[in-house]
């Protein structure tokens, strides 16, 4: 204690004591992303940075200090009245970042307030232009109409909206029976017609590969009926050529024949057993006439030829038995 008397009554003491204080009011270590508003004697002078800054100590102080972050805002559920006089409960989530500390200081007395307040209002009004189905299909449009009302309105305080979403829209009661219902009609209404389309697409199905089962079996049908065509043209042509050859070989053999018989027939005896061939023809002729009717007509001198032709038969016999006679002798 008898230390500590000495040092107070020291005024270097004292003089160093209000130097650190004086220091300690002058400078000021601004963080990132704040911003420190530096009113002078009550008036606003500058916006500190982030870093190493000096002030006039006594003369300037530090009014506000600001965020300069995006920050999130929750928006407390409300009542809005659709065009078509629907009650909703609505409500959302906002992010906003000051961009001017010195505005949201100056202009507004609580910016947070006044932005939740307003996106409230806003969001009223969006609501009340629209119906309830719109609402509940239009969520990104609402969202649009209540971001570009505010960011007009906002500018002013050194405020920027970046976003709003509603995140929960509730209709009454009675309205939300009404929606399930119409819900379970329009689910009931797509299976219907999922199931008509799956039974129309089976029958186009079923119909094309009937159509080319038939198409497929008319084309080997087709080539059925080729391949027996030309089966049956090369069997006719191999009957045609093996007919030809038949006809042709017969008819070399009777060529052949004939050429034998005529050479044959060209000598005396040959002449003489031709007449004897054409009397036996003749006689069998006449058989045969009187073998199948009772009654004969001739004009008379047919026994006169007959026994003509008879007769030379035998003489022509006798011939050939005594030429034949002569040659076994000889």
């Amino acid at each position: 204690m008898e230390l500590l008397i000495p040092l107070i009554s020291n005024p270097l003491t004292w003089i160093t004591i209000v130097v650190l204080y004086t220091l300690k009011k002058a400078i000021y270590f601004v963080p990132q992303n704040r911003g420190y508003v530096i009113y002078t004697l009550g008036k606003y002078d500058k916006t500190l940075s982030a870093g190493l800054n000096f002030i006039i100590p006594f003369v300037q102080a530090v009014a506000a200090d600001r965020n300069l972050k995006e920050q999130s805002l929750d928006i407390a559920s409300q009542s809005a009245i659709t065009k078509d006089n629907i009650s909703l409960e609505l409500d959302g989530i906002l992010f906003m970042k000051v961009t001017d500390a010195a505005a949201a200081t100056n202009n507004i007395s609580d910016y947070k307030l006044a932005v939740t307040q307003l996106a409230m209002t806003t969001m009223r009004n969006a609501i009340g232009s629209m119906e309830l189905d719109e609402c509940f299909q239009s969520r990104d449009k609402i969202n649009s109409i209540i971001l570009t009302a505010m960011t007009e309105a906002t500018a002013p305080w050194g405020v920027m909206v970046t976003r709003y979403e509603i995140r929960d829209i509730s209709p009454p009661q009675s309205i939300r029976e009404d929606m399930e219902k119409q819900m379970t009609a329009e689910r009931e209404k797509r299976s219907v017609i999922l199931t008509a389309e799956g039974v129309k697409r089976a029958s186009i199905t079923e119909a094309e590969g009937l159509k080319a089962a038939r198409v497929l079996d008319a084309e080997a049908s087709k080539a059925e009926q080729v391949l027996n065509a030309e089966a049956e043209k090369e069997k006719q042509i191999l009957e045609a050529a093996g007919k030809a050859e038949a006809i042709r070989l017969v008819a070399n053999a009777e060529a052949a024949a004939l050429t034998t018989i005529g050479d044959a027939a060209n000598t005396h005896s040959g002449k003489a057993a031709v007449t004897l061939t054409l009397a036996q023809d003749t006689i069998a002729a006449h058989q045969a006439i009187a073998a199948q009717s009772t009654i004969v007509l001739t004009d008379g001198k047919t026994g006169d030829n007959i026994a003509n032709t008879v007769a030379q038969a035998i003489a022509v016999s006798s011939s050939l038995k005594l030429s034949v006679t002569d040659s076994i002798s000889e």
